[in-house]
């Protein structure tokens, strides 16, 4: 009878333990999922010109880290798999020193990087407003962190840097700090 109580509680415990031990080893962003969620996002900013050879411009801006030391943000909105959502798009122009005319002369050779943030659908990440975090290449590919995660999805969700935790900071309770103006005012 020991055996077999000693069998059934090993078995319990594995039936517990396992789902935990299986979601520590899951990353909160950079799936396959993420990966192919981000891809029709660089796809909608392609048919709206913000990305891809034919993006329109603006005058860029003075750009803090990690973004860069040039920036242009265009609000807009887009609509995936059915849900439309606030899309925030932003150019990050280097290196350290590039000046607005280098920017203006030739964007493609000073982009360094498309920073995105994308309005899911509720429920997709209460506890960050829903945002879906993106950090293409110049060419749509995804960057990676320094272990080799793909930056896309909760980036850094729960850690203490990187993208939700910055922007957690930022003033107008909506994770953007170029605007105080809620996001729904954006979508209007």
């Amino acid at each position: 009878m020991k055996k077999y109580m000693a069998v059934a509680a090993t078995t319990a415990a594995l039936l517990v333990a396992t789902p935990f031990a299986m979601a520590q080893n899951m990353a909160p962003f950079g799936s396959d999922e993420d990966a192919a969620y981000a891809a029709k996002i660089w796809n909608a900013m392609k048919e709206q010109r913000l990305a891809g050879d034919n993006m329109i411009h603006t005058f860029p801006y003075d750009g803090t880290d990690p973004h860069g030391k040039m920036l242009e943000t265009f609000y807009s909105t887009a609509t995936i798999d059915g849900h439309t959502g606030a899309l925030i798009v932003k150019r990050n122009y280097g290196p350290e020193g590039v000046e607005t005319d280098q920017v203006l002369g030739d964007a493609g050779k000073h982009l360094g990087a498309v920073t995105v943030m994308y309005k899911r659908e509720e429920g997709f990440d209460s506890d960050n407003q829903d945002w879906f975090w993106v950090k293409f290449l110049p060419d749509g590919s995804l960057d990676k962190n320094p272990k080799g995660m793909r930056l896309a999805g909760k980036v850094a969700k729960g850690m203490p840097k990187g993208c939700i935790a910055c922007h957690s900071g930022a003033g107008g309770d909506d994770y953007l700090f170029t605007t105080d103006a809620p996001v729904g005012m954006m979508m209007k």
